[in-house]
C-alpha cells in the first residue's frame, strides 16, 4: 500500500487532513521523536494522526518479517494528546495483524515489564520522556528486553516513508484492567527495608507520579511527595531529573524536611536522579559508581557497561578493583546499553543520564526508574552506619558538570560531530596539545572522549533524541581542569556555526 506523505503541512489545512506527516528526522536513532506541538505553537508540527497511523502499519509489518509474534503491548504517557496517538498508532498495528494489549496509561518500564507478564515479544510505548511539552515519540522493541537499535529504525524508516506496508488485517485490541497493581505489586513483593527511611519522590508532574509514592510507600518508605500530581503542564519544570532545575527543587525538600534521599523521576519512568540527604546533586554516573561498589560487593567478578558520558572511577575506583568488579564502556543510549548488558550478561549497567538496567537476580534487563529508587534505597539499607552522604564522600573526588547540550539541527549534527571527531584524531596523530596537556587516549564508539595526561576528560557527541550536541567533562586534578578542557572543547565546537546556545552549563 503507497501512501501520500508529505514533509510539511500546516495544521488546520486540507493535507493536514488527509495526508500522513512525518519528518524523516524523527526516526532516530534508538527510538522515535517528533514535535507535534501545542496551542500557541509557533513551531511547525512534524507528525499528524495519519502519520502516526502510518508508524504503526510500518511497525506492524515490520515485526512480522522479523518473524514475531502478533502480540504487541501499547502503553502512554502522561501528556494531553498522548492517548490520541496511541489510539492511531494502534489502528495502524491493528491494519497490519497485530494483536494489541493496550495497558493504559503507564510507565515505560511499566510497558517493558507487561512484554514478560503478558507473553508479548513486542512493544510500542508512546512516550516523549522528558521532553518539553510538544513533543511525541515511540519507544519500540520485539525481543525482550530489548529495544530497538539502528538497524531495527533504519528499517522502520524506510518502510514507513516508502509505504511499504503488508496490511493483512486479522489484528484485534485488548485492555488489560488493573496492570498498574500488577506492576506495583512485581516491584515491591519480598523487598522491604529494614530502617524506615525518609525519602522525598519527586516526579515534576510526570507520569511517575501515580506510581513513585505506592512503590517507595510498599518497600517501608516514610515518602515525602514533591510534585506527584499529575499535569501536563508540567507547571513548575521538565521531569528530568538532568536538569538542574528539577534537581535543585529535590535538594530544597530533602534539605526542608531533613530527608534521607531525594529521588527524581523523568516523565516516562525510566529514569531515577539522586541528592543525598546534604542536599547534594549526585549525578547519575556516580550514583553508579556506588551501586557498582555494593553490587560487586554481593556478587563476585561483577561485570558492568557504562555509557561514555560516564565518570573515569569507574576504570580507577580502588574498591571495585578490590572487588574483582570490571567494567566496559560503551555508546550512550537505552538501546546500546540494554542491549551491551545483555551481550556481556553484566549484572548491572549505567548510563549518566539516570538509565540504568539490572540483570537477574536484581532486574529483568530494562531500564526501570523506580528499581533504580529500590536499589539506592536497599544500598542505604545495607550501610546502617552511613548516610548516602558518607557513601557519596568515600568515592574519589572527582570535578564533573552536568550534560550540557548546545542547540544543533538533526539535519547537520551528525556531520558537525564527525569533523570534530576528525579533528581531534589528526591532533593526537601529530601530537599536538589540548587543554594545555598532550591527549593521552581518545574513545571513539560514540562521538569522541578526549582524554588528556592527567584523566581529565571532554565528551563530544550527537544527541540521539533532540536537536543537539552533547557535551560533557570531568577532572580527577581540579575545577580549573574542568574549566580549562570544557573550554577548549567549546572552541573546537565553535568552528561551526551551525552549533547555538547551552541549555545548561556549570
Amino acid at each position: 500500500m503507497a501512501l501520500n506523505i508529505v514533509g510539511q503541512a500546516r495544521p488546520n489545512t486540507f493535507a493536514f487532513e488527509t495526508s500522513a506527516l512525518i519528518k524523516a528526522t524523527g526516526f532516530r536513532e534508538y527510538d522515535a521523536r517528533w514535535w507535534i506541538g501545542h496551542p500557541g505553537s509557533e513551531k511547525e508540527p512534524e507528525l499528524n494522526l495519519m502519520g502516526v497511523q502510518a508508524i504503526g502499519m510500518g511497525l506492524g509489518t515490520l515485526i512480522r518479517r522479523m518473524g514475531v509474534g502478533p502480540d504487541i503491548v501499547t502503553g502512554h504517557d502522561f501528556r494531553s494528546y498522548s492517548m490520541a496517538i496511541k489510539m492511531a498508532l494502534v489502528s495502524g498495528l491493528m491494519a497490519a495483524g497485530a494483536r494489541v494489549k493496550d495497558i493504559g496509561l503507564a510507565l515505560s518500564p511499566m510497558a517493558y515489564f507487561a512484554q514478560f507478564a503478558l507473553d508479548a515479544p513486542s512493544v510500542a510505548m508512546v512516550t516523549a520522556s522528558h521532553n518539553e511539552n510538544g513533543w511525541t515519540g515511540v519507544k519500540m522493541g520485539a525481543q525482550r528486553p530489548l529495544t530497538f537499535g539502528p538497524e531495527e529504525m533504519t528499517a522502520l524508516k524506510a518502510l514507513v516513508l516508502d509505504g511499504d506496508f503488508a496490511l493483512i488485517g486479522g489484528g484485534s485490541y485488548e485492555f488489560v484492567p488493573g496492570f498498574r497493581e500488577r506492576y506495583i505489586e512485581d516491584l515491591t513483593t519480598g523487598r522491604n527495608l529494614g530502617r524506615k527511611l525518609k525519602v522525598v519522590a519527586a516526579c515534576g508532574n510526570g507520569t511517575a507520579g501515580a506510581f513513585a509514592p505506592q512503590v517507595l510507600e510498599g518497600i517501608g518508605c516514610e515518602v515525602i511527595p514533591l510534585d506527584v500530581e499529575l499535569d501536563h503542564s508540567f507547571p513548575r519544570y521538565n521531569p528530568n531529573p538532568e536538569d538542574m532545575q528539577m534537581l535543585h527543587a529535590i535538594r530544597d525538600k530533602v534539605l526542608e524536611t531533613h530527608a534521607d534521599v531525594g529521588l527524581g523521576f523523568d516523565g516516562d519512568g525510566d529514569r531515577c536522579g539522586v541528592v543525598d540527604n546534604e542536599g547534594n546533586e549526585i549525578f547519575a554516573d556516580k550514583v553508579g559508581v556506588m551501586l557498582a561498589r555494593d553490587i560487586s560487593g554481593l556478587h563476585a567478578t561483577s561485570v558492568f557497561v557504562v555509557d561514555v558520558k560516564s565518570t573515569g572511577l569507574f576504570m580507577t575506583d580502588p574498591v571495585l578493583a578490590q572487588n574483582g568488579a570490571r567494567t566496559d564502556y560503551w555508546k550512550t543510549g537505552h538501546s546500546y546499553i540494554k542491549r551491551r548488558v545483555a551481550e556481556l550478561n553484566a549484572i548491572a549497567g549505567f548510563e549518566k543520564s539516570g538509565h540504568f538496567f539490572f540483570n537477574p537476580p536484581i532486574g529483568r534487563g530494562y531500564d526501570d526508574g523506580l528499581l533504580t529508587a529500590i536499589a539506592v534505597c536497599e544500598m542505604l539499607d545495607r550501610n546502617l552506619g552511613k548516610t548516602l552522604a558518607d557513601l557519596y564522600r568515600d568515592l574519589p573526588l572527582t570535578f564533573g558538570t552536568p550534560t550540557m547540550s548546545p542547540h544543533c539541527p538533526d539535519e547537520v549534527k551528525y556531520g558537525v560531530v564527525a569533523k570534530v571527531v576528525g579533528e581531534f584524531t589528526k591532533m593526537k596523530g601529530d601530537g599536538i596539545e589540548f587543554a594545555g596537556q598532550p591527549l593521552a587516549n581518545l574513545v571513539t564508539v560514540n562521538g569522541v572522549r578526549v582524554v588528556a595526561q592527567d584523566g581529565t576528560w571532554g565528551l563530544v557527541r550527537a544527541s540521539s533524541n533532540k536537536p543537539e550536541i552533547v557535551v560533557v567533562v570531568e577532572s580527577p586534578v581540579s575545577p580549573e581542569r574542568r574549566r580549562e578542557m570544557f573550554e577548549a572543547l567549546d572552541a573546537v565546537l565553535r568552528r561551526n556555526p551551525e552549533v547555538g546556545a547551552y541549555n545548561q552549563t556549570f
